[in-house]
């Protein structure tokens, strides 16, 4: 792991991450969670679109293309985006545990400038499990999948029940999600952290 953070350390009992048997398949494209996410939701204009699939074991890749309104400084993706596309592409592998959970930790190292209209290739693994604690890492490669390292994440999500978005988010959407006739959109749109 990059980080240095003691927080980002798996204790001494973290055991390895076990794929869950109705995972999907390595090569298969996750899709959205929900159509408003702004890291993978199809619905947000200006969002990332990012595309995830399922890796070998408890590993992801994703890609996401920097589009202008992605910028920080001109003609380069800004840096919160960045760090945005790899809290996406580590909390879809939630997806491979079958687990709800949510950011608690994220450390982002920016390693090199990420031009506007680069194809930014993202792998993402979970490295350990401590109790409701999922320690994992990032990295976003520009150039193809395996050119320079642009940025890298270590991150520590928690795993929560469907009560955390319930009793936290905005009760409009909370309802239009719930009211979904579609099973596997309903309970997809509780699965990635918000």
């Amino acid at each position: 792991m990059s980080g240095n953070s003691a927080a980002l350390q798996p204790p001494a009992d973290a055991v390895p991450p076990v794929r869950h048997p109705d995972a999907p398949a390595p090569g298969e494209l996750l899709g959205a969670h929900y159509g408003q996410c702004f890291g993978c939701g199809d619905e947000q204009p200006h969002g990332l679109h990012l595309q995830a699939r399922a890796g070998e074991g408890v590993s992801i890749t994703a890609e996401f293309t920097v589009q202008p309104a992605h910028q920080g400084a001109p003609g380069l993706a800004h840096g919160g985006v960045l760090a945005t596309a790899l809290d996406e592409t580590l909390g879809s592998l939630n997806w491979l545990l079958r687990v709800i959970a949510v950011t608690g930790r994220l450390e982002t190292d920016f390693v090199r400038p990420v031009p506007v209209g680069t194809v930014l290739h993202l792998k993402a693994e979970v490295t350990a499990v401590a109790g409701r604690k999922i320690y994992c890492t990032a990295t976003g490669h520009i150039d193809g999948p395996d050119g320079p390292v642009a940025v890298r994440a270590d991150a520590l999500f928690i795993e929560v029940k469907v009560d955390h978005f319930i009793d936290h988010g905005r009760q409009e959407e909370i309802r239009a999600a719930m009211d979904d006739p579609d099973q596997v959109r309903r309970a997809r749109a509780f699965e990635v952290n918000p």
